[in-house]
């Protein structure tokens, strides 16, 4: 057996797509998009943020795929073929500690999610406070550690079945159910009472808005984290890549899949905020997904199963993610130690649940981690704020550079042309790499630290 066969291959373009476009449609997509929208003032948001992916993300995400199927490594083995002797590896090092890291509280999140598939489907949303609901579920420990535990063992059930048997085979049903469904709340949130108001708010630009940097910052932000960026995935996923299959067709439409999700949970959360009174479209995440729209849910005909609808497309958006990032440091251990996939499945599903219970525990269960001491947060928001704030975005640069100037723009065209492949606007990506990329993204990384 080769040693592509022994870590595995996609079997089609499509499965690459529908699984890469999978790892970043997330969370984020569904809520944090909305949340980015309403924060930076509507429509304003939405035209920045399309510029900030196609301008800034997107050449990133090839430069990702192309360092993956070059070296046929995760990110520290990668780095190591396409640059030996040097340290540069430290680069996809980072990215396997920021798959483990983000998915330790990424994770509790995501069984919250769960938890609220029930709660929605039994009428529960109906007989107590959205509010003090989400406040007493969080605090209970025992409860919210076993979430994370039944979505961290769903998404190695899914890993330990390999590439394609495993990963392309759930992508492909996931996401187009996760469309489906997503059409579906998104048709059934426009006939509410409200709605006309909330799509003029969508979709609506406010012109001077579009100078305020914080606006840029934060959609850059956002277009970066939504395309799973700077954590080693894209080029994990890469290196499973066919020579045959164009890198710049599969990353646009991985680009096209992931802002059409984020775009579309937009008509199902701004129809259905404001046909609540009093909505605030500014709400924050969580607030928005597990307080806001349960009142809607909990008020509306029907509204348990437009609510459970709605939770079991988050349950799906999260284990798009969470394959993803457990994939990291799984390939990272078969590449560079030697370990079997079911060994180092069960070895990292099993330090990520240790990792996470801190964050399950982080919400009301246990007063010392909802608020540490000298920090003023939680440890789950603490571990967001060290890994997307900082980890990601700091090898986002690293990555650009290495990139850009230490393997060298020519030999990164070279993959990204390989076997015939067409790549228009070469020496603007190039460029885009090289110049704009660095920059950008290290603004987001100056932003965290200024901030």
């Amino acid at each position: 057996m080769s040693s592509t066969e022994a870590r595995g291959s996609w079997g089609s373009r499509v499965g690459f797509i529908l699984a890469a476009a999978g790892s970043a449609i997330g969370l984020g997509n569904i809520w944090g998009f909305p949340t980015r929208v309403g924060q930076g003032g509507g429509a304003v948001f939405v035209l920045v943020y399309l510029a900030c992916v196609f301008l800034v993300c997107a050449p990133i995400l090839m430069a990702e795929l192309a360092v993956g199927r070059a070296s046929r490594r995760s990110p520290v083995g990668a780095l190591r073929v396409l640059l030996p002797g040097t340290r540069w590896w430290v680069v996809g090092a980072l990215g396997v500690l920021a798959g483990v890291g983000i998915l330790s509280f990424y994770a509790v999140i995501a069984g919250w999610t769960l938890a609220y598939v029930y709660f929605s489907a039994s009428g529960t949303l109906t007989s107590v406070p959205a509010g003090e609901l989400f406040a007493r579920f969080t605090a209970n420990g025992p409860l919210t550690t076993g979430l994370a535990l039944i979505i961290l063992a769903l998404t190695a059930a899914i890993l330990w079945k390999g590439v394609q048997g495993g990963i392309e085979r759930a992508s492909r049903a996931m996401m187009p159910a996760l469309f489906v469904l997503l059409v579906v709340l998104a048709a059934r949130a426009l006939t509410l009472p409200g709605a006309s108001a909330g799509i003029a708010y969508y979709l609506r630009p406010d012109p001077s808005k579009l100078l305020d940097p914080r606006i840029v910052s934060t959609a850059l932000g956002q277009a970066f984290f939504s395309l799973s960026l700077g954590m080693g995935t894209m080029i994990t996923y890469g290196s499973y890549m066919r020579r045959a299959d164009s890198i710049a067709v599969g990353a646009l439409w991985v680009v096209v899949l992931d802002t059409a999700i984020a775009l579309l949970a937009g008509f199902v959360v701004f129809p259905a905020g404001f046909s609540i009174p009093g909505f605030d479209p500014a709400s924050s995440g969580t607030g928005l997904i597990f307080t806001v729209l349960p009142r809607l849910f909990g008020s509306m005909p029907g509204g348990h199963l437009f609510g459970a609808a709605f939770f079991l497309l988050l349950v799906l958006a999260a284990l798009t993610s969470t394959i993803s990032l457990l994939e990291v440091p799984v390939a990272y251990l078969i590449d560079e130690h030697g370990w079997t996939r079911h060994r180092a499945v069960a070895a990292v599903t099993a330090l990520t649940f240790v990792l996470a219970t801190p964050s399950a525990l982080s919400n009301g269960a246990s007063a010392a981690l909802t608020r540490l001491p000298g920090l003023g947060m939680g440890f789950l928001d603490l571990m967001a704020h060290l890994w997307n704030d900082f980890a990601l975005p700091l090898g986002g640069v690293l990555l650009s550079v290495v990139v850009g100037y230490a393997w060298g723009i020519d030999c990164a065209l070279d993959e990204l042309r390989a076997e015939g492949a067409r790549m228009p606007g070469a020496r603007l990506w190039g460029g885009l790499i090289r110049y704009l990329c660095p920059v950008a993204i290290g603004g987001i990384l100056l932003g965290a630290v200024l901030g």
